[in-house]
């Protein structure tokens, strides 16, 4: 169906998150299109960390791809937010780089597709033959329509690992309140209060940026099924804002802060202040991201940790990892399908595996790390019963501030549930509007 004039200029005023003064900082301190047209260059953007899993496999690729090509590799490490931000306007320019890395789903990859910013990269897809290498559920997400919906049309990324979202605990801190892993939905609240009686505020949270709307979308996702995901990710039928799902999410989150299972300071927090509480051993409890899960590795030797699936849900957060894309206006496309097909080799694959990520096209037996296996085996479990059910920012391109203000509203007591899942309502269903 063709795209309507009305919906390609919502989705483009959408996309508007940052002054061009903005982007031009970011630009500006990098070779873009314009220099680098002999093919000699290419320019990479990724913001992965040097110590996370793929940061150190990417690291590696960019070994071998100097070796292989006799290219040179220009990188530069962004942050998440600054890709977030700006990409509308960089990808617009002459200072777009060859490969970037670029979050997944409708708001973010769909809508720079649709707005005709990435390349449409089917036929490398089909010549290197990635799609044999991804199983049908991660290829949700590297897949979109002409109005940016995910999951059919072309194909304008790819992804090299997965990711999902798990309970990370503090075997220690569990070991000395004399707490075993709860495996219901009841065992995992009493084991809130039992820190909490203990003078412990247990879930490390930010409200700052997102994964106090992760927490959110998990208690929503404990009491759905398939067609709730589907009606919220992929616009098949009606969400109710008011309706069982996203009331329970709204008002135990509520619950959980007047329990004290949540400080009220959270809504001052990053993820990096969460995610540094539960490593230095204050919260014995974070509901978060497998990105965590090579850094704590690498940085947690004051306790022994583990995770468990969040308790009393079949569902959980979590899809491809972010997608390889290939800028429309990129000078040296070539290049970055051959930097592309490097790490989705096996050697490449199995870096990501053994440094605690989750690798898309790796051979178990490569996994020498038994952490990372136990990692690898978690992410299965949740794929073999269909359970990943994407992000909760992802149906509109401004869902993710709006999301993170109105839980910092129902944080501080500004306003009710009902009136945040009615704000949230509201934006949703005015983006969803031009898609039914």
């Amino acid at each position: 169906m063709a795209r309507s004039t009305h919906t390609h200029t919502r989705r483009a005023l959408a996309a508007v998150g940052a002054l061009t003064a903005g982007a031009l900082a970011l630009a500006g301190c990098s070779g873009g299109a314009g220099d680098d047209a002999d093919g000699d260059t290419l320019t990479l953007w990724h913001y992965e960390g040097a110590n996370s899993a793929m940061g150190i496999a990417w690291a590696e690729a960019i070994k071998v791809f100097e070796e292989e090509t006799g290219a040179t590799v220009e990188f530069e490490e962004k942050s998440f937010e600054q890709i977030r931000s700006t990409a509308s306007q960089v990808l617009n320019s002459d200072e777009a780089p060859d490969l970037m890395e670029f979050n997944k789903g409708n708001a973010t990859a769909g809508l720079l597709a649709s707005q005709g910013l990435l390349a449409d990269i089917s036929e490398a897809v089909e010549e290197y033959g990635w799609d044999d290498k991804l199983a049908p559920a991660l290829q949700t997400t590297a897949r979109y329509s002409e109005d940016g919906v995910m999951g059919t049309g072309s194909w304008y990324g790819v992804p090299n690992y997965g990711e999902f979202v798990t309970v990370y605990y503090n075997a220690d801190a569990f070991a000395e309140a004399g707490l075993e892993i709860p495996t219901t939905y009841e065992e995992f609240t009493a084991v809130l209060d039992a820190f909490v009686a203990q003078g412990v505020t247990p879930l490390a949270e930010a409200g700052l940026e997102y994964p106090l709307g992760q927490l959110w979308y998990q208690l929503a996702l404990s009491q759905a099924d398939r067609g709730f995901v589907d009606d919220y990710q992929l616009y098949t039928g009606a969400v109710d804002w008011e309706g069982e799902e996203i009331t329970y999410a709204t008002e135990t989150l509520a619950d959980y802060v007047d329990a004290g299972y949540i400080s009220p300071d959270v809504t001052g927090l990053k993820a990096e202040d969460a995610g540094v509480s539960f490593i230095n051993g204050t919260a014995p409890i974070f509901v978060s991201g497998s990105w965590w899960y090579g850094r704590f590795g690498d940085e947690i030797d004051g306790f022994d940790w583990g995770l468990f699936p969040f308790p009393g849900a079949d569902l959980s957060l979590g899809s491809s990892g972010n997608l390889w894309v290939v800028p429309e206006r990129a000078a040296n496309k070539d290049l970055a399908y051959e930097f592309i097909e490097i790490t989705m080799r096996p050697e490449i694959q199995a870096l990501i595996g053994n440094n605690g990520g989750l690798p898309v096209a790796a051979d178990e037996a490569d996994i020498t790390d038994e952490k990372s296996l136990e990692l690898i085996q978690a992410f299965n479990a949740i794929n073999e019963k269909d359970g990943l059910s994407f992000y909760p920012d992802w149906p509109t391109p401004t869902f993710y501030d709006t999301l993170v203000a109105e839980l910092q509203e129902l944080v501080n007591g500004t306003k009710s549930a009902l009136q945040v899942q009615q704000s949230l309502g509201a934006e949703y269903d005015s983006y969803v509007a031009d898609f039914r």
